[in-house]
């Protein structure tokens, strides 16, 4: 599991908002940190017209706090959204039942989702906003108020940016100011886990790469997952560590000058922070899931018929990501590299 959804934060209870008497959105993302890092320049610009209350995991609690804090985070773990894991067996529905009640009595003005899944748009309809608005395929789109789908998958940051549109907010902008400057104009952080094992590229061709970083000049920070931790020590990397925090995460990210990844959550806070990213893809592909950074790069996995397959690989290893040799990312990552050294 990816350092960044390691960190199972608890929020105090959330406290009753006094009426402002301007109107009332409720965004849900149900899903990971990456989603979350999606979201939050949605959100800074709904604060500018709405009250905003975020339905979200728990872990959203430190990435609102630091990027969006006047968001009222009312914390929900959706089982249906979870990959895998005992909470994705169990359902609770005395604690959502509660949930929904509550939300209800707010009765909000608008709700927006952006994930085209009948059941994110079902618990939303059962919170009885005057106004839902989300991205409904298939049969499932009469759940909505306000459609915006019908044109196939849409890069999530695209997503938000028409849903913005469609509320008359103020612009999405993908550009998010640097959050501070990078500890040198050649320090790269390099995060090598992620929250699915079938986006993860092999550490020995990290360490290659890295290998070849530093030779142009770079300095390198690993951060990993906690499993991770052995084999970085076997490569001779015993400089890596896996983040302490949510807060060491985010502040270690902003450091660098540019990151290095999976397609995993910690590219897109290292978005979120300013920094330029280069991912590596494998089961997903860059049209969707790119960091909303304006200078991201990639390197997208090899072709398969099942793509984007959303981590739900018909093989017994993602030969699409596997499949990706040094060679292949250092031709991309070095240019790229110097790109933003000439900047």
């Amino acid at each position: 599991m990816s350092a960044a959804a390691e960190f199972v934060e608890a929020p105090a209870t959330v406290a009753t908002r006094p009426p402002t008497g301007r109107p009332t959105l409720l965004v849900a993302e149900l899903r990971g940190t990456g989603d979350i890092s999606i979201l939050i320049p949605f959100l800074q610009s709904a604060l500018a017209r709405y009250d905003v209350t975020l339905l979200a995991p728990p872990n959203a609690a430190t990435l609102v706090r630091r990027f969006a804090p006047a968001v009222e985070l009312f914390p929900c773990v959706a089982p249906w959204a979870l990959f895998s894991g005992p909470a994705a067996q169990y359902w609770p529905w005395r604690g959502l039942g509660g949930l929904v009640r509550t939300l209800r009595a707010r009765r909000f003005d608008a709700a927006a989702s952006i994930w085209p899944i009948a059941r994110d748009h079902l618990f939303l309809r059962l919170i009885r906003a005057r106004r839902l608005l989300g991205y409904g395929r298939d049969l499932a789109g009469w759940l909505l108020d306000d459609n915006l789908g019908g044109r196939g998958h849409v890069h999530r940051p695209e997503a938000w940016r028409r849903l913005a549109e469609r509320l008359e907010l103020p612009p999405v902008t993908m550009a998010q100011p640097r959050m501070r400057p990078p500890v040198s104009a050649k320090h790269i952080v390099l995060h090598s886990g992620a929250s699915q094992p079938i986006r993860v590229w092999p550490l020995a061709r990290y360490a290659a790469l890295l290998k070849r970083v530093r030779d142009r000049g770079w300095t390198v920070e690993i951060l990993c997952d906690r499993l991770q931790l052995a084999a970085w020590r076997e490569l001779d990397e015993t400089g890596a560590r896996v983040a302490a925090s949510m807060d060491d995460l985010i502040d270690t990210l902003a450091s660098g000058a540019a990151f290095l990844g999976n397609d995993s959550g910690p590219g897109h806070i290292a978005a979120l922070c300013g920094v330029p990213t280069f991912t590596l893809f494998g089961p997903q592909i860059p049209e969707l899931f790119a960091p909303g950074h304006p200078r991201a790069a990639w390197i997208e996995g090899q072709p398969c018929r099942y793509k984007p397959c959303f981590d739900r690989c018909h093989y017994a290893e993602p030969f699409c990501l596997t499949g990706i040799q040094s060679d292949a990312v250092w031709s991309r990552l070095e240019s790229w590299l110097d790109g933003l050294t000439k900047a």
